[in-house]
């Protein structure tokens, strides 16, 4: 009994990162110009879109271009991104949504004449952090972490060294949309590129604990 627990653990923890068919992905508010090659999406992404509610602006806005696919439990995901980024606001990355009211964006967002990591944690309202960059940069990846209630949030320029710069809440045991999103707030649009976007299953860390727990012959 033991090996054979102690066998199951080590399957649900062998699964590797797999690149998601984008073509089987879905559209929320499709652009209207938009392309897939060799798991690289580049789009046109709409202008005077984004996704915010209430806090600071006191507007809500949902309709900015959102490709995803729904995924339960937990995993990691992760993306290279690039854009042509122009007007204030310009931003493309990831996105983890529950429901409008209820998300994650995280990516590479224009303030100021300056690219800056940036996440928007929506709760019924958003709030908004960055991290500003010295310089402009031609790409970046971000990877997020689902595990238990909590999504770590990461970004690399190598693709080798990662950075944590956020973690955040996002209730768990509920089915999530995760996927790349572009938004364009105040300019007439731009182009975005996603490259290499993967999702891996992470085994569920409660079950993985109560396999370690029973994993001793009685």
């Amino acid at each position: 009994m033991k090996k054979l627990l102690l066998g199951a653990v080590a399957l649900v923890a062998s699964f590797a990162a797999t690149a998601q068919s984008l073509e089987k992905m879905q559209w929320f508010n499709e652009p209207e110009n938009w392309e897939i090659s060799e798991n690289v999406i580049t789009m046109d992404v709409t202008p005077q879109t984004d996704y915010w509610r209430i806090s600071h602006y006191g507007f809500t806005v949902d309709d900015a271009p959102f490709l995803y696919t729904l995924r339960g439990g937990e995993f990691e995901v992760k993306v290279k991104i690039s854009g042509d980024y122009k007007t204030r606001f310009d931003q493309s990355g990831l996105m983890l949504r529950l429901d409008h009211e209820n998300y994650i964006k995280t990516g590479i967002e224009y303030v100021d004449g300056k690219y800056n990591l940036s996440t928007v944690v929506t709760h019924h309202t958003s709030d908004w952090s960055m991290i500003p960059l010295d310089k402009p940069v031609p790409y970046v990846w971000i990877k997020a972490v689902r595990r238990l209630d909590a999504v770590e949030i990461f970004y690399s320029f190598d693709d080798k060294e990662y950075t944590m710069m956020r973690n955040a809440w996002l209730q768990d045991n509920h089915p999530v949309m995760v996927g790349i999103m572009g938004a364009c707030p105040d300019g007439d649009g731009f182009k975005a590129r996603f490259e290499n976007f993967s999702i891996k299953h992470l085994p569920d860390t409660r079950r993985v604990e109560w396999l370690k727990r029973n994993s001793s012959e009685n």
